[in-house]
């Protein structure tokens, strides 16, 4: 390992770290104050690093320099301009500056999350002797689909990605088994496993509240509930559409969305079009009233089509909601029997909806829950650990502490 590594250089160790402990720095993109299931992976797996006795720090882009120490470690953050169109999302575009703050902080590893703009870390960990996983949060065949490349067109363009990806970083991370197809596709050997998880202690079926039921929904209609960003990569259109299918074969039906995005005025707008019963919600910050949402939902409806794992969907099994996903993600192969894959239509999801209402909601919800109980953030923290080629140390409380580190440098 070179010497930028073990803490020989730049940013000294917050005492109390264990010699053993490893740097795990992690850097990542689109990740906003309101952004979702990144924000959460990013959350819990630092806990985790930061409980199994490691140091782990996070880099993001916002609208200014800053440092602060948090339950997942220190946070770095890296002034980064908006990316127009995207409803908020900054970006980390200045590789020098960021570059002279990894040499500052002698990371043992690097983790990093987002395979397009920062994929240059790569060859910088490569050439600094570091040890760097890309961690893929979306397959590149499915993005470049829903922005209108032919499917030949973008599979070739994922394939060519996907190859330099590959050879740029020790290990490639993949959270299900459909998300690592598009790199054994292309032969990758250096690509391994790692299921991300659910707060089951924090979402649960004890959440249902009648009073956030009856908010929403009378006592004769049936509560849908998406929570995404409203994106095109998301698809939270075919949501209303199959509101829509729904309310016209007889079905009294409402939606609940929970989510921001560039897509919510034009989503809006279709609702009062078609005078369908839609609550749009915005950014829902407190966890505990988006649990209780969760929990007083019929069906949790999930219809991104490239969708890796889905943590939004996976938390509604946790509170006991069924999940009908696109067939295309790989949401199926998370929920399981608990929910059903859909067409991505608005009539393949009304198909699907009806199918789970049909079965009987006590069994659907304890379904739901045994669900998502194979999903702990444990289990997902000790296998991203394995792919670090790390372990647990022991619990470190208190070890983070205030080093002097500026991110201005």
């Amino acid at each position: 390992m070179s010497g930028l590594a073990r803490g020989g250089v730049g940013v000294p160790r917050a005492s109390g770290v264990s010699a053993a402990a490893l740097r795990i720095v992690r850097i990542a993109n689109f990740v906003t104050p309101s952004s979702g299931g990144l924000r959460t992976a990013l959350r819990e797996l630092g806990r985790g690093y930061l409980a199994a006795g490691h140091e782990p720090v996070l880099i993001v882009p916002g609208e200014r320099g800053a440092v602060h120490d948090s339950e997942q470690g220190r946070i770095l953050t890296v002034p980064g301009p908006l990316l127009p169109g995207t409803g908020g999302y900054r970006v980390l575009t200045d590789r020098r500056r960021v570059a002279r703050l990894l040499e500052r902080l002698a990371p043992d590893r690097i983790e990093v999350s987002d395979r397009t703009t920062l994929r240059w870390t790569g060859a910088w960990a490569r050439r600094a002797r570091i040890p760097a996983v890309m961690v893929s949060h979306e397959t590149a065949d499915g993005v470049l689909g829903t922005w209108g490349l032919p499917p030949a067109a973008a599979r070739r363009a994922a394939d060519a990605l996907n190859s330099r990806t590959a050879h740029a970083y020790s290990r490639v991370v993949c959270t299900t088994h459909w998300a690592e197809r598009e790199f054994l596709r292309i032969g990758a050997r250096n690509v391994v496993r790692a299921p991300l998880g659910v707060d089951l202690a924090g979402r649960h079926p004890g959440l249902y509240d009648p009073g956030v039921r009856a908010r929403h929904a009378r006592v004769d209609e049936v509560l849908l509930v998406l929570c995404s960003r409203l994106s095109v990569e998301k698809r939270p259109g075919v949501a209303l559409d199959a509101l829509e299918d729904l309310r016209a074969s007889g079905l009294r039906a409402v939606l609940v969305v929970a989510g921001e995005g560039p897509l919510r005025s034009r989503l809006e707008r279709r609702a009062r079009e078609r005078r369908l019963p839609v609550t749009f919600l915005g950014h829902v910050a407190d966890r505990a009233e988006l649990g209780a949402l969760q929990a007083a939902a019929d069906v949790c409806l999930a219809p991104g089509p490239c969708e890796t794992f889905g943590l939004a969907a996976l938390e509604s099994l946790a509170c006991g909601t069924p999940v009908v996903a696109s067939a295309s993600s790989a949401l199926p192969e998370i929920v399981g029997a608990a929910g059903a894959a859909a067409l991505d239509t608005g009539e393949g999801f009304a198909l699907a909806v009806r199918a789970v209402l049909a079965r009987q909601e006590r069994a659907r919800r304890a379904a739901a829950r045994a669900r998502a109980e194979r999903f702990g953030w444990d289990a997902a923290v000790a296998a991203f650990l394995a792919a670090h080629e790390a372990g647990a140390l022991g619990s470190v409380r208190g070890v983070v502490s205030r080093r002097g580190s500026h991110v201005g440098s």
